[in-house]
């Protein structure tokens, strides 16, 4: 019982740190995709729509690598592997979904989303990101 406890406690903690490690790639995505340090705007100036934008994209990685940790059938080595590779995928695909809307729509995405004013876009996008999440959580299953 007592190695039970153990060892459900190092998977746990394993998948904990895979999925802080894509949240934290995830950080620098929405780092790189703003202009300014997201460190400044959303703690220091406190911008919705920055954070909306940051928010909606760790629980887009949350959905995807809880749906990674549910279908791996408790093998570990499968959902631990899962997790990061559908966390990557996931990432990638909301920075592609980002850069796709910032096409089509007018102005800069970017600039519109670190704009002190809240703005409508910054919902539009981070619906984007959840969606994208659960959408690769679904294709998991």
């Amino acid at each position: 019982m007592l190695m039970d406890l153990t060892t459900d406690l190092l998977v746990t903690l394993a998948y904990g740190a895979v999925g802080i490690a894509l949240m934290g790639i995830g950080y620098v995505l929405v780092d790189v995709a703003t202009p300014g340090r997201l460190r400044e705007l959303i703690w220091v100036d406190r911008n919705r729509n920055a954070a909306l934008l940051l928010a909606s994209n760790l629980a887009g990685v949350g959905i995807i690598v809880v749906a990674a940790i549910m279908s791996s059938d408790d093998d570990f080595s499968e959902g631990i592997v899962d997790a990061g590779a559908y966390g990557l995928l996931g990432l990638l695909i909301m920075a592609g979904a980002f850069v796709l809307l910032d096409m089509v729509t007018p102005g800069s995405l970017g600039e519109i989303l670190v704009d002190p004013e809240p703005h409508p876009a910054s919902w539009v996008s981070g619906v984007i990101h959840l969606a994208t999440g659960a959408i690769i959580a679904a294709a998991i299953s």
